[in-house]
This record gives structure tokens, C-alpha cells and sequence, in this order.
């Protein structure tokens, strides 16, 4: 909504430019909000930039779980963004005299917005709807399962987070025939403990016992 505003605002001053009387106005508000919105930025930017490491942003943000790590992080950037658009639309209005420039800056800032909300949508939407977990720890639990020398084949790995720090495991698994039924049960046991003293996030673990079957 706040995009779309903007957008028409932008298009409605640029056909119907209007003169900016006192442009001290403006870089006023501009200059209290820029250092404002500037603040959470630099504490949003300092705690993402603990949590992801080594990693680049963009590998950080696609990995994340917790939307609201990196939520903060593009609002702010967008609001600090949006601001200099605004001053520089501004500026290039009251000194050049050409009212188009104060239009521009709004659509643009529309734009900013509609980007920042098109992103945090598509970045979310596995984590509404139930997100698999990440390949490193699938692979992690195919080679803690491959060490049980009662287990055949994994057919499957099922993965689900429930929460930023929340994973719910689905395994289908094939034992050799040679196991007793009486055997299977400390068996799983251990591979319950295993898994989620390799994988903290891994809070419940659910074992079929199947054959394997191809699947068309």
C-alpha cells in the first residue's frame, strides 16, 4: 500500500508539478529523520552481521530462518534509502527549477518499497507454508545414518522447520533383514540421540521402517 501511495504521488506531481516554496522545510524533516532511521540501521547491520558468519549476505539471507533477522535489516534500508531519494529530489528541484525531479523521487521511492516487500515475501513464504531444511543438514543426517551398520538404504529424509530453530524429521529407512525386532528399538534410539546432538534445531524425529520401493 505504502509503494502504491507513493507510486501515484510521484505520477500525479510529475503531470501537475507543483513549486517547492521553502525547501528548508523539507531538509529539515530529512535531516532529523536521516540520522533517526539511521540508528537502528547501523544496530540492525551490526547484529546480521553476526549471525551470518563468513557467509555473503545473499547466501545469509536465503539460509535464514528467522525473518525477522534480516525483516529489520530491509526496512531500514529501505527507509534510509527512501530518505535520499527524497533529498535528492529535493535538491535537484530547488536548484534547477525543473519540478519534475520532486516527482521522480516519489515513484522511485515507491519502487524501493514495492522491491523491499516483493523480497521479504518471497524470502518468507517457504517459512509460512514449511520450509525443508537446508542440504547440509540432510546430508548430515544420510552420513550419521550410513555409520548403523543394522540400517540397508535411506529411502528418505523428510525435513520441515516448524521454527527458526525447530526442525521436524521424517526418515524412511530400510534395516537389514538380519535385525530382530526386539534390536530395532534401541537402534532408533541411538539414532534419535545422534542426530539431534549433531543438529541442536532438530527437536523431533519420526522413524518408519519400510522397504525400498522405486517410485514413478
Amino acid at each position: 500500500m505504502g509503494a502504491g501511495i507513493s507510486i501515484y504521488e510521484g505520477i500525479e506531481h510529475t503531470r501537475y508539478p507543483h513549486e517547492i516554496t521553502s525547501p528548508i522545510i523539507n531538509y529539515s524533516v530529512l535531516g532529523i529523520a536521516m540520522p533517526v532511521e539511521s540508528m537502528p540501521l547501523y544496530f540492525a547491520l551490526k547484529e546480521f552481521r553476526l549471525v551470518k558468519g563468513s557467509r555473503g549476505y545473499l547466501d545469509a539471507i536465503k539460509e535464514s530462518k528467522d525473518p525477522t533477522l534480516f525483516a529489520v535489516l530491509f526496512e531500514d534500508t529501505a527507509a534510509m534509502l527512501g530518505l535520499v531519494a527524497a533529498f535528492v529530489g529535493i535538491y535537484l528541484s530547488a536548484t534547477t527549477g525543473i519540478l519534475y525531479f520532486d516527482g521522480v523521487s516519489s515513484i522511485i521511492i515507491g519502487l524501493i518499497l514495492a522491491a523491499t516487500a516483493g523480497v521479504l515475501a518471497y524470502e518468507t513464504k517457504g517459512l509460512l507454508i514449511g520450509e525443508s531444511a537446508n542440504e547440509e543438514v540432510v546430508q548430515g543426517i544420510h552420513e550419521t545414518l550410513s555409520k548403523f551398520p543394522s540400517v540397508e538404504r535411506v529411502n528418505e529424509v523428510l525435513t520441515m522447520h516448524m521454527g527458526p530453530e525447530y526442525i521436524l524429521v521424517d526418515l524412511s529407512i530400510e534395516f537389514n533383514d538380519s535385525i530382530r525386532t526386539e534390536q530395532l528399538e534401541p537402534v532408533v534410539a541411538k539414532m534419535d540421540k545422534d542426530i539431534k546432538q549433531q543438529f541442536s534445531f532438530v527437536k523431533r524425529i519420526f522413524i518408519e521402517a519400510e522397504s525400498w520401493k522405486f517410485t514413478f
